[in-house]
């Protein structure tokens, strides 16, 4: 008999600290314990792996968890250790004896939640294990893998489609928080998850600021803005591993505490560098795209891409690492055009013509989405299928500066004109040769210098061109197809346009070097925005935060395992005065209240003891201030 609502709160309450559930919680929750199938869309920060924790607690049997990455099940058990829940991860960064210590756990009954990553779940011996053990449930974490379109494709999720075969009568629950349409049918299809219940979140994430910042002085740019949140964690993400290496050296040169991150270092300098990282002795990790996937890191206060990312998908993800505990937190992105023409070089040189295809409609739609002028939290979220209902008051680097726009009509009319003489049947290279009366061998072999629109666009460059014609797009006047000859067609609100005479305007493209769109001011000290806490109470955030990073150090655990910034912050707050008042604040449960209640109620009592000097406060020479 499945457990009661209120049997359910009281676990939530006395093992988590919660007492309530974020949205679609506890939807999941209930499909999972009543042994149905489910498909979970929640965003970064949503609470998933609590979706499949909290179940596996309240059900008989063991829950599997398959999990991509050692890291993120290591940070997993370390956290559920902590609450005292029996779980473990079996991998290859293992000895074969204590594989065989855990394996024996398991046989015996002894785990409640079992990591284990979907090559080694297949292997035949690990499914003989557990088909003698009793399955509550399986849990397939980050499914998105599972996808040929997605953008982590992994081969190795395909095989999972053996549980229902093999496990007929064990429900399975598939997570993931970057799911476009296309990818959500994958994931039905390759998992067999037809008569799952969907429960799809928002993609929104109202906490994090998103801005586009020109690639000029790149690292200038970011040690001024590292600088002045010096104390605050942050990821920085690069295309090479020497890029990484390089920028994080400059970093610790200018006084940052910063490491790098690749898939070149040795497997324990890895592990060493990502515990420092979250454990709060690194501030700042610059990494290529192996660093992240399932870090649950909550205080991250800023995500910077300094290399333009492949695909929308991976870069919601990446940028989704910032602020996972809800507080305002920021993701920037340095673009440049070059960017995405060294990956169109690498996406030209796959074997697969199929490979090929989706590879240029994912860095189209990357890069359409960086040099967009409208909302980018729009655009993010309608890319995954959502429209935005509410826009926050603190949302975007467009939303905060909008464009200028200015009257474009007799270019625009050019240049729709030059589409619809030219039939219809080329991109904008060959479009713009014509408007220009370029005499290429294109031209000449097509007829096109006979055409009324040959030449009468010489008097601007190929550049104006370019943009004009991607401002079209943009503005629903051209469509462009999504093969690899981006052939542009004229929509109706064009041909509309056209027939009317209607006034075009469109946004001014920024000059090529000008530095006031990578110049805006900060939002605060701490590189976030919200309402300002009072000086005390700041000052006895920083108090609790020092008292936890000595918790921290003395149980080697990441200070956020002892409590997030968000807690922190509410008990800066509210100033509880005993155990009563403290149980009532999110994220303290009982184990938390009687580990820590005292000298964290200690430190409320008497406001902290005085804070350490405050680092320099001049940052490096040079730079943008933003």
């Amino acid at each position: 008999m499945p457990p009661t609502r209120s049997e359910i709160l009281s676990k939530l309450e006395t093992t988590f600290g919660y007492s309530e559930f974020r949205p679609l919680q506890a939807e999941a929750v209930d499909t999972i314990l009543s042994g149905r199938d489910a498909f979970v869309l929640l965003p970064t920060g949503g609470g998933k792996s609590l979706c499949y924790q909290l179940p596996a607690l309240l059900m008989d049997g063991l829950a599997v968890v398959v999990s991509p990455l050692i890291a993120l099940m290591k940070d997993q058990v370390d956290k559920l250790a902590q609450l005292g829940i029996a779980a473990t991860f079996v991998n290859s960064s293992l000895e074969p004896d204590e594989i065989g210590r855990r394996q024996g756990a398991v046989a015996r009954g002894e785990v409640k939640l079992l990591y284990v990553a979907p090559e080694r779940l297949v292997a035949p011996g690990f499914l003989r294990l557990l088909q003698r053990t009793p399955i509550a449930f399986f849990a397939v974490d980050e499914a998105h893998c599972v996808s040929e379109w997605g953008h982590d494709f992994r081969p190795e999720y395909r095989e999972l489609n053996r549980l229902r075969e093999l496990f007929p009568d064990a429900p399975v629950a598939a997570f993931t928080a970057t799911a476009t349409e296309r990818v959500q049918g994958d994931i039905v299809r390759q998992l067999g998850l037809e008569r799952a219940r969907l429960l799809k979140g928002s993609f929104n994430r109202p906490n994090l600021h998103y801005a586009v910042r020109p690639k000029q002085a790149t690292y200038e740019q970011l040690r001024t803005y590292v600088w002045r949140r010096r104390d605050a964690s942050g990821i920085v993400y690069c295309q090479s591993r020497a890029t990484t290496e390089e920028v994080a050296r400059r970093l610790r040169s200018d006084g940052i505490q910063a490491a790098a991150y690749h898939a070149g270092l040795e497997a324990e300098e890895r592990r060493d560098r990502q515990d420092d990282f979250i454990a709060g002795r690194v501030k700042v990790v610059v990494a290529t795209i192996a660093f992240g996937m399932g870090i649950d890191k909550p205080d991250v206060r800023f995500v910077i891409h300094y290399d333009l990312p492949k695909n929308l998908e991976g870069y919601y993800q990446e940028s989704g690492r910032a602020g996972r505990d809800g507080l305002p937190s920021d993701c920037i992105l340095f673009f440049s055009r070059g960017d995405a023409v060294k990956y169109r070089q690498f996406i030209d040189e796959k074997d697969s013509a199929a490979e090929r295809q989706i590879a240029i409609r994912q860095l189209r739609a990357m890069t359409n989405w960086a040099e967009s002028p409208t909302c980018r939290r729009e655009a993010l979220l309608r890319y995954f299928d959502e429209q935005l209902t509410e826009r926050p008051a603190r949302c975007c680097d467009n939303c905060e500066h909008p464009a200028e726009l200015a009257d474009y009509t007799l270019e625009a009319q050019k240049l729709l004109s030059c589409v619809i003489r030219t039939g219809e049947r080329f991109g904008a290279a060959h479009v713009i040769d014509v408007l220009r009366g370029e005499e290429t061998d294109r031209v000449e072999r097509f007829g096109h210098a006979r055409l009324s629109t040959y030449g009468i666009g010489r008097d601007r460059g190929k550049d104006e061109w370019r943009y004009l014609a991607r401002a079209l797009v943009g503005a629903g006047y051209l469509a462009e197809s999504p093969d690899e000859y981006r052939t542009l067609t004229v929509t109706p609100e064009g041909n509309q346009a056209l027939s009317r005479r209607a006034t075009i305007k469109l946004p001014v493209p920024p000059p090529a070097a000008s530095p006031a769109r990578g110049s805006r001011r900060p939002t605060s000290a701490a590189g976030v925005a919200g309402p300002p806490a009072s000086p005390a109470e700041e000052r006895l955030f920083d108090h609790l935060r020092a008292l936890r990073k000595r918790l921290a150090d003395e149980r080697n655990v990441p200070a956020y395992v002892v409590f997030p910034d968000a807690t922190l912050r509410a008990m800066a707050a509210q100033r509880p005065v005993d155990r009563l008042q403290m149980s009532n604040i999110a994220g303290v449960g009982p184990a938390k209240l009687r580990d820590y209640a005292d000298p964290f109620l200690a430190v409320i009592a008497t406001d902290g003891p005085p804070a350490s000097p405050a680092a320099p406060a001049t940052p490096p020479t040079g730079g943008h201030l933003f």
